[in-house]
């Protein structure tokens, strides 16, 4: 066919029109991840999920008081003045007390407070907590999104801060807040292994790795919680692992669709029963 000189594309032998281009383009298969997912050379959500981590502390450094409205937290009472009142204690009230936390009906704390840190002039680590967490984000978020892909990325890593939010709720004292995305980046810390098995890749550097990361569960026990980390531990590897082994067919999106929201039935039905543990036979929405 005739082709415009302006238009033509070269081509290794001649020129092409772009309409040939294009059509040869559609028949090109284009490359995917080892889950099947777009590949993609920006680890965006790595990025967006860094600096949401880091937006977020400069505004509790700006309004401590949103740490206390959005920390992970169970149940506790609140007397009228605002004050929360935790343990088991005796205690006077010259009004009616209101329950707040996850039993309160307030949900959002379950993935909100994995998005804040201590602050720099309180708790054990203070400005180290955040650090640690982001440089260890930086480090395998990268790596791990651009094996899975950008969507299953984001699920893996929100669904791994739900699982250490839900273990929390059920194992830990229900007026204790926490807060830290720790839960969601032992679930990533769990995804770069069990990808990098499923790989075949050289598994020295990885299992020292993992070794570091299980000796920090154990020690960090007696000052930190515990229970986040090794809910979004769980969670982050049972995800990875319907990732990476699902049937490489036309099986395998619904398969590791199947996978996640299975993980999701699972969490939310464990805390609505730890809740209604919590008030007494009902579950506040």
């Amino acid at each position: 066919r005739y082709i415009c000189p302006d238009c033509m594309r070269t081509a290794p032998v001649g020129h092409q029109c772009p309409e040939c281009v294009r059509e040869g383009a559609r028949s090109v298969r284009r490359a995917r991840t080892i889950a099947g997912g777009r590949i993609s050379t920006t680890p965006v959500v790595t990025y967006v999920l860094f600096a949401l981590n880091v937006l977020a502390y400069l505004a509790e450094l700006v309004r401590p008081e949103l740490v206390d409205r959005f920390a992970m937290v169970g149940s506790r009472l609140v007397a009228p003045d605002g004050t929360p009142l935790t343990g088991d204690g005796v205690f006077l009230s010259s009004g009616p007390l209101r329950v707040e936390g996850v039993a309160g009906g307030e949900w959002e704390r379950m993935l909100t407070g994995a998005f804040l840190h201590q602050s720099p002039f309180e708790g054990t680590f203070g400005l180290l907590h955040i650090t640690m967490n982001m440089v260890v984000l930086w480090q395998l978020g990268r790596v791990v999104e651009l094996m899975l892909g950008r969507t299953r990325f984001a699920v893996l890593y929100l669904l791994s801060a739900l699982g250490g939010s839900v273990l929390e709720l059920v194992l830990a004292d229900p007026w204790q807040a926490s807060v830290g995305a720790s839960g969601a980046v032992f679930g990533v810390g769990a995804a770069y292994y069990v990808l990098h098995r499923r790989l075949g890749a050289e598994m020295g550097r990885v299992n020292r790795f993992m070794a570091g990361l299980l000796l920090w569960l154990v020690v960090s026990a007696w000052f930190t919680s515990w229970q986040g980390h090794l809910g979004g531990l769980l969670v982050g590897g049972a995800l990875a692992l319907a990732y990476g082994y699902a049937p490489r067919d036309g099986r395998r999106a619904a398969v590791q669709a199947g996978a996640g929201a299975a993980l999701v039935v699972l969490l939310a039905v464990t805390a609505a029963v730890k809740v209604s543990e919590l008030t007494g036979g009902s579950v506040p929405l």
